[in-house]
């Protein structure tokens, strides 16, 4: 049973040896010879792994759902391992802890670094820190199919014009996502250099957009965006990140539309266009719209650009829609905007039926025509709740190692959510390195806590902790 679960990583370490291999090409190319004996050992090391993994027999049995979550959890725990292998083995002295701090930061597209200075990074490291981020958006488009069973069905057939779930079709449906994730990619880092970003940058850029990081190349945004354009460009790029991955799918290849499956992208914009007339008409200082627009994107898509230093004041708000998140199956993290806003219209029925209780009152659950159903509703109230639980706790361990309590809070907000400490949440300045070391293996634990689903964490405690 362990054995079968250890196959599916295979392929992330296929990708991993594919990587290596491309920045050894690419450090010939440019002379860069400082790392280069790291990525020959993490291409021989991710070949080794695929190989034996690969090739282990299994018997053909249908895994439970707790081994699959368990298999995603161990994809998050050794994938990172090899990724800290450049990190560990570079000119830089990195810690192992350091390095596997950063390959998680990575993985987990949060985006925190212990580099307090980019500019003076190796470029072929720099490319790999961005690529930690690209493999972790896919395997992350991976686990929700991979644990498509904890969600809801009315989720499930959002993806029956894209995805098969017959256990026979995996490598088919591997390899649309991969080349779908690919694609997408590329187009971004066509669009970045049409707007004369150099393709170092673009390249950076278009690997972290995609997956919803946070790691840049450099370490001011502001250095790379220089004008209006650009700036608008960058902003609807990260909203790539915030519609479903799936989405972009239907529009280019489906011939027969359905709006069945359009249903949530239709809410997510309605969304965007309500907060960005907000924001217009309240939070507009100064002629600041741009500005705001872009916090707005690089925000709700949990990637955390940011070009400019803002309003403290509105550090919040930015972290609030941080929280909201973007779409279900998309790469961008948080609770996701589906379950806020079915709990909301969920409330709010049930208030409207105390004063009416003969009507009936947006009876319905998102996206579909059928009335609410209440243990999804229960799902939905249990996310939030583990998630304040997790916020407390992890708020408390950084308020308790002498981290300010406002600090703490927005750290272990962004920890949760995955989102990059930018100066949009006024922490720009915030050092990882110097944190004491018990610190960082509980925000190493928080990122991939954050990243796996908060559900996936009550349905492996009921697992473990109770018999039946």
């Amino acid at each position: 049973m362990f054995v079968l679960q250890i196959k599916y990583l295979s392929f992330f370490f296929i990708i991993i040896s594919i990587l290596s291999f491309f920045n050894i090409i690419y450090s010939y190319y440019l002379n860069l010879y400082l790392n280069l004996n790291t990525y020959y050992l993490s291409l021989i090391v991710s070949l080794l792994i695929s190989i034996l993994f690969y090739k282990i027999k299994a018997p053909l049995i249908k895994l439970t759902i707790f081994n699959k979550i368990l298999t995603v959890l161990l994809g998050y725990i050794l994938i990172p391992l090899i990724l800290s292998i450049p990190f560990y083995f570079s000119i830089y002295n990195l810690t192992f802890l350091n390095s596997y701090f950063e390959a998680i930061s990575g993985f987990t597209s949060t985006g925190f670094s212990i580099f307090d200075n980019i500019k003076y990074i190796d470029q072929s490291l720099i490319i790999w820190r961005s690529s930690t981020q690209w493999i972790g958006g896919l395997y992350f488009l991976y686990s929700i199919i991979f644990l498509i069973d904890i969600y809801d069905e009315s989720f499930k057939k959002t993806l029956t014009n894209f995805i098969s779930f017959d256990s026979s079709e995996v490598f088919k449906q591997a390899i649309k996502i991969f080349l779908l994730y690919s694609s997408l990619t590329l187009l971004i880092f066509i669009i970045l250099n049409t707007i004369s970003i150099r393709s170092f940058n673009s390249l950076n850029l278009a690997l972290t957009i995609i997956s919803s990081g946070g790691f840049l190349p450099i370490n001011d945004l502001s250095v790379i965006v220089k004008n209006n354009t650009q700036i608008i460009v960058i902003s609807f790029l990260m909203l790539i990140s915030f519609f479903s991955i799936f989405f972009y799918y239907n529009v280019l290849f489906i011939r027969k539309k359905n709006i069945n499956f359009f249903y949530e992208d239709l809410h997510l914009i309605i969304y965007l266009v309500v907060i960005n007339f907000i924001f217009f008409l309240f939070f507009s200082f100064n002629d600041q719209f741009l500005m705001n627009f872009f916090s707005l994107a690089s925000s709700v898509s949990n990637i955390g650009f940011s070009i400019d230093n803002y309003n403290k004041n509105l550090s919040f708000i930015f972290l609030i829609l941080v929280i909201i998140g973007g779409s279900f199956f998309s790469t961008s993290s948080g609770l996701r905007f589906i379950k806020v806003y079915s709990l909301f219209k969920y409330s709010l029925n049930q208030i409207l039926s105390f004063s009416k209780p003969k009507n009936i009152f947006m009876n319905k659950l998102m996206f579909s025509k059928i009335n609410f159903n209440s243990n999804e509703i229960n799902k939905y109230f249990l996310s939030i709740m583990i998630f304040i639980m997790a916020l407390l706790i992890l708020s408390s361990i950084l308020s308790f190692s002498g981290i300010a309590f406002e600090s703490s809070f927005k750290l272990a907000i962004l920890t949760l959510m995955n989102t990059v400490n930018s100066s949009i949440y006024d922490l720009a300045e915030f050092n990882f390195d110097e944190l004491h070391y018990i610190v960082k293996y509980f925000l190493i634990i928080f990122m991939i806590i954050g990243r796996i689903e908060l559900l996936t964490i009550l349905l492996l405690m009921k697992k473990f902790l109770f018999k039946n």
